[in-house]
């Protein structure tokens, strides 16, 4: 596509229309970045199995999931650099190629250093995809369409995790663990191929200077805080090779010295990371929520189950089958919460999905192991209605309140420290379920009664964080319409 033919965004708004090639563009990228975020959590419940096949400790198989985190973690910082130096589509061959050459890898890992190796590299085309996708739907999307659009992207962020367990509980069932790459690389390799001929550049490059030191910042900053965060749940059950306040501490440090850079560097419009979004109202109340969202998210993804499994004694593929309804209620109302949020805006769909949230990390307080399955289920898909309500209100909010400059950096600034939500969320309810099934365990009770009573309290302590959440929802509101964003990019 020439310059000239070129849909811009101001031709977009002005006809209210999503040109097809965009159309196009964003559907490959889409189905990519669905196949590539369900891989983040696709190896939990298959750690079991791999621990036997390699002969590792669990804490060495936790790295299968760990070295994900933290990849993702090191390279979306430097996404928004990424997506103004190169173009669309070289973006997306490099992302997509990298992920398919990681997932091929995987499928015939002969040792565990090699697994490890290839999730590392499936992590690294990840990584790219999402924000790839975001800044081509915030640049391209006409406002009025922009809700719906986010709809189905806030398929790609909650559903797709949620899908990973028990897409892997199917195919370790049925299955070996090597099927769990080798059902997906096919799906990689086609939309490698479709999107490398499909695919056109819609953007235009420029080239930017690149700090070397602001990387190295990022990565110890962002890499330190997430194995800090996923190294706590070892610490508390004495399996951790270093104390989590060793990378904490230096995840902290480096984060400060990485923001007072950044704050210089953007002055000269030469930052890895512009922190100018912030400034923005909207954009840190909705990502604020978003987090805590997030956080309750993942947290649940990892509890939930181990409650179903060790407390209730359902196998893998049960567990999987009892949470697929609500990761399928999630994405079949993603696109409904998008069409009313371009109608009504944010807090009439945040407010209350908030208080959703928060009765359903409550009403888990109330599961035992006697329980019927259905009132799980039931919970669960209470859930994701209100994490549904959530997330695509809140991320079209905050991103549609950045400057048009600024969409790549606004887009890494959320998928970054959505990873140290994630991270968070995990940290915090494994370390009030281990600290409390201890305690349980001290005062005479069985080890499954005492898990029960960990894993409650996890839930309540997620319960109170959602209150907050609720809180906060009063102050969310619609961005104003961004005449800028009919300017040119």
């Amino acid at each position: 596509m020439s310059v000239d033919e070129r849909t811009t965004p101001a031709t977009a708004e002005a006809e209210d229309t999503i040109p097809g090639q965009i159309k196009l563009v964003i559907g490959i990228l889409l189905v990519a970045s669905f196949v590539m975020i369900l891989n983040e959590t696709v190896m939990s419940v298959a750690i079991p199995r791999l621990m036997e096949e390699f002969s590792v400790t669990a804490a060495t198989a936790q790295w299968l999931t760990t070295a994900f985190m933290l990849t993702m973690a090191v390279v979306i910082p430097t996404t928004g650099l990424i997506l103004t130096r190169f173009s669309t589509r070289s973006v997306f061959l490099a992302a997509m190629g990298t992920f398919t050459a990681g997932t091929a890898l995987a499928a015939v890992a002969p040792v565990f250093p090699v697994l490890v190796a290839a999730r590392v590299v499936q992590a690294s085309g990840t990584a790219v995809m999402l924000p790839l996708l975001i800044t081509t739907v915030l640049t391209f999307v006409p406002v009025s369409r922009r809700g719906r659009t986010m709809g189905l992207i806030s398929i790609v962020i909650a559903v797709a995790p949620a899908v990973g367990p028990t897409f892997s509980g199917f195919i370790l069932a049925n299955l070996g663990w090597r099927w769990m790459f080798l059902t997906v690389l096919p799906i990689a390799a086609i939309a490698l191929v479709v999107g490398g001929s499909l695919v056109k550049n819609i953007t235009t490059p420029r080239a930017v200077p690149v700090d070397v030191l602001s990387i190295v910042l990022s990565a110890a900053a962002f890499g330190g805080l997430i194995y800090g965060l996923s190294s706590i749940g070892e610490a508390t059950e004495g399996g951790a090779a270093v104390s989590p306040a060793v990378p904490l501490v230096i995840g902290v440090l480096s984060l400060a010295v990485f923001t007072w850079r950044q704050l210089g560097l953007q002055r000269k419009d030469a930052a890895l990371l512009d922190l100018r979004p912030f400034r923005s109202r909207t954009f840190t109340v909705s990502l604020l929520m978003m987090l805590i969202s997030m956080g309750a998210l993942f947290g649940t993804l990892i509890l939930l189950p181990m409650f179903l499994q060790n407390v209730m004694g359902l196998t893998t593929l049960q567990t999987g089958l009892t949470l697929l309804p609500g990761g399928l209620t999630m994405g079949l109302i993603a696109p409904l919460v998008g069409r009313l949020f371009d109608r009504v805006g944010p807090r009439p769909l945040v407010i209350p999905g908030s208080v959703v949230v928060a009765t359903a990390l409550s009403l888990m307080t109330l599961v035992s192991g006697a329980s019927p399955t259905w009132h799980v289920v039931a919970i669960h898909v209470l859930l994701s209605i209100g994490l549904g309500f959530l997330m695509t209100p809140l991320m079209t909010s905050a991103l549609g309140s950045v400057e048009p400059a600024l969409y790549s950096h606004g887009s890494a600034i959320l998928n970054t420290l959505q990873q140290l939500a994630g991270g968070a969320g995990t940290a915090l309810f494994i370390t009030v379920m281990t600290t409390r099934t201890a305690a349980g365990v001290a005062d005479g009770l069985g080890a499954v009664e005492a898990q029960a009573g960990g894993i409650h309290d996890a839930f309540l302590c997620g319960a109170a964080l959602a209150v907050v959440a609720v809180a906060f929802s009063f102050l969310v509101r619609k961005p104003a319409t961004p005449v800028h964003a009919a300017a040119g990019h």
